[in-house]
């Protein structure tokens, strides 16, 4: 097998291209990514409080990750425009922390684990750009496809535990 027949996105001459899905059909498929932007305490506390000069950082955040799914095909150049039926975004705020889950569902010809990956980058991105002022030492980690369902290739299920 040649290096070109394991990567779907090369077409026979090793050229870039986008897969052609119209010849599946089309299923239920799901996506789960989790990611986690470590922070101060006290940021974390402000964040908690909604003490946060810029607004309500996890609402503003929720909405990033909703519209960062929905145009995930604009950002990554060979991902495929997807009719998403459901995106939810979900944080939990720790001591020093904030964990992001993003869902993403479709019925559709392909998956929707870059769009779930994506929601989540950029609610990360987003709760950093709102509390930057107050917290430059914050890092985005941990982002990662926790389960994907539907499709040719099944389900996936990371087994590892949620970040500590």
């Amino acid at each position: 097998m040649s290096a070109h027949d394991e990567f779907t996105h090369l077409d026979p001459l090793g050229r870039a291209r986008m897969v052609d899905v119209t010849q599946k059909e089309p299923t239920h498929r799901r996506a789960i990514a989790k990611g986690r932007v470590d922070m101060t305490p006290d940021t974390a506390s402000s964040v908690a409080r909604g003490a946060i000069a810029k607004g309500d950082v996890l609402s503003v955040a929720r909405v990033a990750g909703i519209q960062a799914a929905k145009r995930t095909s604009d950002l990554i150049p060979l991902c495929h425009p997807l009719l998403i039926g459901a995106v939810n975004v979900n944080f939990e705020i720790g001591d020093a922390h904030i964990d992001i889950e993003a869902s993403v569902e479709t019925v559709g010809l392909t998956g929707v684990e870059m769009e779930a990956l994506t929601a989540c980058s950029v609610a990360a991105l987003t709760i950093y750009d709102m509390c930057k002022s107050l917290d430059k030492s914050m890092t985005i980690s941990s982002v990662a496809l926790w389960e994907k369902t539907g499709g040719k290739s099944g389900s996936y299920h990371r087994e590892t535990s949620a970040p500590d």
